[in-house]
């Protein structure tokens, strides 16, 4: 086991839960922080969790000094409720906690982000998206890794009207997917998991983007 630490934003989410489990079972670092806003169900003897309020995280006492920033923050425009609420959360939040913990000597930032993510898309989404990995970007970590998946996969907490038959109806689409369209497949949240472990693991240096079949080539890895 490393001497490193690490901080999971976002650990409650589709992507998240699944990579707090593969952090822990992989020993990659002695302990990792999960910013929470409300009690994980899961305990473990290297897990330490921290309620956060995110609007006030710069002003955050004592900040705990990391390695690794798994940021697995996200939300959608239904659940947000406006176009505001949903920039405040995929870009101001995401980009406060790049920024706290660079300041707090984190190298190496992981970030899941989308497929289509463009600072100069007309779409509202992919705009807001791209602008995050931009800002993020320009703050000069050693190794910034960016994940884009399409579609995710999964069993949520919360059953979403009509999303069972979404799933179904975007893994017919997927057969057609091929070749530079294969980026726009669903992906299991899962897999997307896997592949930030194992980039973990590995650490290159240097901005990498990673696309769903990236990611699956990652997940076979872990």
């Amino acid at each position: 086991m490393s001497e490193r630490t690490a901080i999971l934003a976002g650990a409650s989410g589709l992507v998240g839960e699944h990579c707090l489990r593969y952090l822990l079972a992989s020993g990659l670092h002695e302990k990792v922080v999960a910013f929470v806003r409300g009690p994980l169900s899961i305990t473990h003897k290297r897990l330490e969790q921290r309620t956060i309020d995110y609007e006030r995280l710069s002003r955050m006492s004592a900040f705990p000094r990391v390695q690794d920033i798994f940021c697995c923050l996200g939300t959608t425009m239904k659940k947000a409720g406006s176009e505001a609420a949903f920039r405040k959360v995929d870009y101001e939040y995401v980009v406060r906690l790049a920024e706290t913990s660079k300041r707090s000597g984190a190298d190496h930032f992981y970030l899941v982000s989308a497929v289509g993510a463009d600072p100069n898309s007309r779409i509202f989404y992919s705009r807001v998206k791209g602008e995050a990995e931009k800002a993020v970007g320009r703050l000069g970590f050693a190794g910034l890794h960016v994940f884009r998946p399409s579609f995710l996969i999964g069993e949520r907490s919360e059953r979403r009207p009509g999303e069972a038959f979404g799933i179904a109806a975007a893994r017919l689409v997927s057969i057609a997917l091929v070749g530079a369209a294969r980026k726009y497949r669903p992906i299991r949240a899962e897999t997307v998991a896997r592949a930030m472990v194992v980039i973990a693991r590995e650490r290159p240096a240097g901005t990498h983007v990673y696309t769903a079949a990236a990611m699956e080539t990652l997940a076979t890895l872990l």
